[in-house]
């Protein structure tokens, strides 16, 4: 089996800025390059079994920037070519010429994240937290007729890789998960301005991920 990236597209490119943007100390870059003859955005995310793990979204406009902001209380996205706001947050966006062998997408691996489904929201809301000054996002995506969110991490980086997760009845309408360190349950929300709570980012696939052990799900 190949050591080669997977690319994965997320739903939309407002997904791919709020996975670039939101909640960042420094928004990460953005790399334009073409992908089965069509241009991308992409950035990695993770490493599984020394394999990339990359997300993606079809190119919409050109410019050198992507620009994420809030107006109004709802999230915007959208391809500049300058960062004179200053209320608004800049991906630069790289130009490769042509990918090198090593970042051309694999024909596959038998690797998986290893699912671990958790009890509730607020213990994963504290995973995500646990690890870094900035939580992990957490990726939502429909498999049969649930939803499931979780963050994909491994706990040594030799070891396997999880994907610890909560199923959902339904999609979650809100791209935010706040909790906070008191008793009130975490909640989705749109907005992750108000006082006094944590925020975890939350990114839609636009199908389900290809590579969790489905397997392996508890239920």
């Amino acid at each position: 089996m190949d050591k080669l990236p997977r690319y994965i597209q997320v739903s939309s490119t407002l997904e791919f800025s709020r996975l670039v943007c939101a909640l960042e100390r420094a928004p990460r870059i953005s790399f334009l390059h073409e992908l089965e003859g069509k241009k991308i955005l992409s950035v990695q995310m993770d490493v599984l079994k020394e394999k990339p793990i990359v997300y993606f979204t079809p190119l919409e406009n050109n410019g050198n920037f992507l620009c994420y902001a809030f107006r109004g209380g709802n999230e915007q996205s959208t391809i500049v070519n300058s960062t004179s706001d200053l209320g608004k947050l800049y991906s630069p966006i790289v130009r490769i010429k042509s990918l090198p062998a090593a970042l051309k997408p694999g024909n596959g691996t038998s690797d998986r994240y290893q699912p671990i489904e958790l009890e509730d929201l607020s213990s994963l809301a504290k995973l995500t937290w646990g690890f870094e000054e900035n939580p992990f996002p957490l990726f939502l995506f429909p498999h049969n007729d649930k939803w499931l969110i979780g963050v994909f991490m491994n706990f040594t980086e030799e070891g396997t890789s999880y994907f610890c997760h909560v199923v959902l009845p339904n999609e979650p309408k809100n791209p935010f998960l706040k909790f906070s360190n008191h008793d009130s349950e975490p909640s989705f929300v749109k907005d992750p301005s108000e006082h006094g709570y944590y925020y975890v980012k939350i990114i839609k696939l636009k199908d389900t991920h290809p590579l969790v052990d489905y397997g392996h799900l508890q239920n």
